[in-house]
This record gives structure tokens, C-alpha cells and sequence, in this order.
């Protein structure tokens, strides 16, 4: 992390939070935030960072996801995992906690760490927003590899890895080494998920789901059909586990029922997309070999 710079609030919002969303121009530690009110909801807030949608939160509705690739990842999770679980989630890529306070509704009794870069970012979030509290969700600043490579081996059941600088992932947490260290921190029936950022040429998309084939088992893709045509920029989510995913129909209803349909790819279909694609490697982000 850098070094934190003062922030720069609005007048109605004192340094340190705690007194509910203000709308305004934030400085953080990786440059800058913006809070605004959602034109379409009197409950809900859009946070912008360095110019980027990040997140949204509804303050009345924690299960109001109001991203589409939020929602696709929720039907995931939810297809593995039932309300009773005791869910051991790890958040890489905080925002507003969005995710986060979604699963905290779903399933009451999970624990839950999110890990956030930007330290002045994570105070102003915990300070307009009506979190969980420890332990039923610890907001943890640092670095997303550095944090995952300091957890104890079989230690959660759910990753998720949505972390982006601009409109891209870090290298460093798209690598078969970085995948390495999510499987020792996954318990034997764990769920890996990834937020993949991609153009048109799904070049991007097609090396993620190779390396995540390499590491897991089972894999599978969600997508809406425009994007796995390569008609636009946008989200592809990824996922692995060494547990096959569910075969029933419930899933593949729930997401063509979304406001924006998706289509749900398995394992064979995820495999077919990356052949030929190499699996990404430390050696690219420009990090030296484990030794």
C-alpha cells in the first residue's frame, strides 16, 4: 500500500465516518472516490472509483444487487451452499462490501473477511454504511495476494476475487502460483469465483478459464450470450472447485431469469473455450519463482 494522504471530505461529512452516506468527491489512497444517490432508488448509493462504477448498495435491501455479474455469482454460491452453512467466505476487492452484506443476510452464520487495498477507502465505507460487524465480517486492509499467501491451509470454503485496477485484474491474482495459495486456503469441498474483465477478443477470459482448469477439477463460466460472442466489453465469471457443480436446472433457470440473461457453461464448454490458451504464470507479472 501507499502511503495514506489526508482525505478530503464534503463539509456535512467529518473525517472518520460514522454518520450514513454523504454524497461527494472523496480523496483516497489510490486516488480518488464518488458517492452518489442512486437516481432510481431513494434507498440506494453508487460508488464510483478513479472514475469506475465499483459498487452498489441498497440500505434497505441488502439483497438488492443492483450489478448483473453480482447476481450471477450469488446464484453460484447459492447453488452450492444452503442457509444453514456455516460459510467461511474470503472477499478479494472490497467496494462498498456489497457482496458481502448480501451473503451476511443470506447466511447468517457465516464469517466473513473482506480485504480491501485502499485504507482511507475501507474507514469512509464502514462510516456511510450499516456493515456487519466482527466476527460476522472483518473489513481487513492489504494487499489481496499478500493476504490470501498469510491464511491457514483449509481455512474457508468460499473465494472470491474481484479486484480491479482501471478495468483490469492485477496479474499477480490471475496466476497458476496465486491459484496455488487459494486451493491451500480452500477446504476440499471449496468454491473458487472470479470476476474476469475482458474485450471483445476474450483473450483475457480464455487464459483465466485455462489456468482455472489447470488448478481445479470442475470448472464453469457464466456470461450473458453478447459478451461470450465477443460483441462487447464486460464480465465473465469464473469458477473452480474440485466438487462437481450442480447439474440440476434450478441454476440455468435462475440466471436466463435476470434482467440480463445468462448462460451457464460446464466444465466440458470451459475447457473447450480455453484449449490452446496458456495458463498464466508469475513469470509474466514479473514476480520471481517460488524457491
Amino acid at each position: 500500500m501507499g502511503r495514506k494522504r489526508p482525505g478530503r471530505n464534503t463539509p456535512e461529512q467529518p473525517a472518520g465516518g460514522g454518520t450514513g452516506p454523504v454524497p461527494g468527491r472523496y480523496e483516497i489512497d489510490t486516488g480518488t472516490c464518488e458517492l452518489l444517490p442512486d437516481q432510481f432508488s431513494a434507498s440506494g448509493w453508487l460508488l464510483k472509483i478513479n472514475g469506475v462504477h465499483s459498487s452498489h448498495i441498497d440500505l434497505e435491501d441488502p439483497r438488492e444487487l443492483d450489478f448483473e455479474y453480482m447476481r450471477w455469482i450469488a446464484a453460484l454460491v447459492e447453488s452450492r451452499f444452503d442457509p444453514e452453512t456455516k460459510l467461511r467466505a474470503l472477499h478479494l476487492g472490497g467496494g462498498a462490501c456489497s457482496m458481502a452484506r448480501y451473503f451476511a443476510d443470506v447466511y447468517p452464520n457465516a464469517r466473513q473477511v473482506v480485504v480491501e487495498l485502499d485504507g482511507r477507502l475501507a474507514e469512509l465505507v464502514r462510516g456511510w454504511f450499516d456493515l456487519p460487524r466482527a466476527p460476522l465480517m472483518r473489513l481487513r486492509v492489504g494487499e489481496a495476494r499478500e493476504v490470501t499467501e498469510s491464511l491457514s491451509e483449509d481455512s474457508r470454503d468460499l473465494l472470491i476475487r474481484d479486484v480491479f485496477a482501471g478495468d483490469k485484474t492485477p496479474l499477480p491474482l490471475t496466476t497458476a502460483e496465486f491459484l496455488g495459495h487459494a486451493k491451500r486456503v480452500l477446504g476440499p469441498e471449496g468454491l473458487y469465483v472470479v470476476n474476469c474483465g475482458d474485450a471483445p477478443d476474450l483473450r483475457t477470459a480464455r487464459r483465466e478459464a485455462a489456468t482455472i482448469a489447470a488448478a481445479f477439477r470442475h470448472t464453469a463460466l457464466i456470461a450473458d450470450p453478447p459478451m461470450l460472442k465477443g460483441r462487447r466489453f464486460g464480465n465473465i465469471i469464473i469458477a473452480g472447485s474440485d466438487v462437481p457443480f450442480a447439474e440440476d436446472t434450478a441454476l440455468p433457470r435462475r440466471l436466463l431469469g435476470g434482467a440480463v440473461p445468462a448462460q451457464l457453461w460446464d466444465d466440458s464448454k470451459v475447457r473447450a473455450f480455453a484449449r490452446g490458451s496458456q495458463v498464466l504464470r508469475d513469470a509474466e507479472a514479473g514476480l520471481p519463482a517460488a524457491g
